[in-house]
């Protein structure tokens, strides 16, 4: 059942005042903070090795900690902790106010790293190089997820300003979390007994199906992320001598991958990368394609002859097929390659091996240390031509399947999505990985979730030309103040 906003402890002139606030911080404040915040090339570890030395992460963190000092909130505490070795976190303590002074606990959740540059950006922006353009903000990490911290800050100071009740509000941001955050755990467990009776988790590191509701992440897939590298040489030969004697590491690898997958549809083969999709998740993929239709496959920047419209896509252009394909089925991508000169510097040399970065998405309730070893063991065994193949992983992340949500949050959700959006909210799975949320789910399992975020259509995070969308951005500070209030 749809919540009416008349069910939610707000009237409509309490949420607009709501959104004024946070409108003004906004524009004073926030947007100011995050072109300064774009421009810091703070790369996570996985990107880069020297990132201590490099210091910015660092500047990031100390942007942030400076933000966060400033703000008028009442006995609050706050600190950058550094455990030996790791990438540093910022936690903040914000008592309760009102009645839920004494209530459960709301931990806010943000990063502050950021993906590496990528080619492709427009000429009049860059990476770390932020635009200003038509209400959206160009550069990485704007919207993925330096404006976290900002925005929940701004949603806790809101309520405070309309003296709204809310409960303890914990910040917990880290730097990690593109590199699959396998610094979180330590700071958790560290963490853990100051951080009390947990009842709401809120990340604002997700995506959005549509600029026109609130959208809540209900699932997110799994990651096997590594190298796979066939040899056959001790060192390149001309291909004129070698060739049809000596096979190409190359054709070895493409005979390796249709192993993993069919070339033809990209469907995965062993039962391993797959798992029941729950009745519910069906239920809501078919809500979400009936808001989106065929935006769910039109809003990808193809490059075909006859353009999006005339693409014939591999499987089906069936929105709710297309919605369980990205959110709850396995896929595979080659992210990267070594061993391979650019074609400028290519000679007829038969190269002596092939290195391949394997992407291999995984199912939200699929273990990814498993399928990390199923996939070293159908590239390693019984290899063509006896050829020498490893697979090497660098994470195995398993996905996050959320908890059911209690009435208390959908009734908040729709609510506030009906203030702010004049629509019901949401609910959708993303394709994408976000470890720390089974991280935190395991570590608060009694906890409610509220994962959402302002990455929609065209926002292209961990691509070029990534931007965050000012004016959605703003409805979603708004709306997560509504739903920290009603814990």
């Amino acid at each position: 059942m749809t919540a009416r906003p008349d069910t939610f402890p707000f009237n409509a002139d309490q949420s607009a005042a709501l959104l004024r606030r946070v409108d003004k911080q906004w524009d004073d404040e926030i947007v100011p903070q995050l072109i300064e915040y774009v421009k810091l090339p703070a790369k996570s570890p996985s990107f880069e090795a020297e990132w201590k030395r490099a210091g910015q992460i660092q500047r990031a963190i100390e942007q942030a900690q400076k933000f966060v000092a400033a703000q008028p909130v009442k006995n609050m505490t706050l600190e950058v902790i550094t455990l030996e070795g790791r990438t540093p976190v910022l936690f903040f303590d914000i008592p309760g106010t009102g009645s839920k002074a004494n209530g459960r606990t709301v931990l806010l959740y943000g990063h502050l790293d950021k993906q590496p540059e990528m080619t492709g950006w427009r000429d009049d922006s860059g990476p770390w190089t932020p635009l200003l353009e038509d209400g959206k903000l160009y550069g990485r990490g704007s919207a993925d997820d330096g404006y976290a911290v900002f925005a929940t800050l701004a949603a806790v100071l809101a309520l405070d300003a309309e003296n709204i009740s809310r409960p303890r509000c914990l910040g917990l941001i880290e730097t990690c979390e593109e590199s699959g955050s396998f610094d979180l755990p330590p700071y958790l467990d560290a963490l853990a007994p100051r951080m009390g009776d947990v009842g709401l988790v809120v990340a604002l590191d997700s995506g959005a199906g549509s600029y026109e509701e609130l959208w809540a992440t209900t699932s997110l897939r799994g990651l096997v992320n590594g190298t796979m590298t066939v040899r056959m040489l001790t060192e390149g030969v001309h291909s004129g001598d070698a060739g049809g004697a000596v096979p190409s590491t190359f054709r070895v690898a493409r005979q390796l991958l249709d192993r993993i997958d069919d070339s033809a549809t990209g469907m995965t083969k062993s039962p391993v990368f797959s798992a029941p999709i729950p009745a519910e998740r069906v239920t809501q993929a078919q809500q979400a394609a009936d808001i989106l239709g065929d935006v769910v496959w039109k809003r990808f920047p193809w490059q075909s002859c006859g353009g999006a419209h005339e693409f014939t896509l591999p499987t089906t252009k069936d929105p709710v097929e297309l919605i369980l394909n990205r959110t709850w089925r396995s896929s595979l991508s080659i992210v990267g390659a070594d061993g391979l000169p650019p074609t400028s510097a290519a000679g007829n040399v038969l190269r002596p091996y092939t290195a391949l970065k394997l992407s291999l998405r995984i199912p939200p309730t699929v273990d990814g240390a498993a399928a990390a070893a199923e996939v070293k063991q159908l590239v390693e065994n019984n290899t063509p031509y006896n050829a020498q193949v490893t697979f090497a992983a660098d994470s195995a992340a398993t996905g996050w399947n959320a908890p059911a949500f209690a009435p208390w949050l959908t009734v908040a959700l729709d609510a506030a999505s009906m203030h702010y959006f004049g629509k019901p909210a949401a609910y959708m799975g993303e394709g994408g990985t976000i470890p720390f949320m089974g991280m935190l789910g395991a570590k608060f399992p009694h906890a409610q979730m509220l994962v959402t975020g302002v990455l929609g259509p065209k926002s292209n995070a961990h691509g070029p030309n990534e931007f965050l969308h000012i004016a959605y951005a703003k409805k979603v500070t708004a709306a997560t103040a509504l739903v920290m209030s009603a814990v």
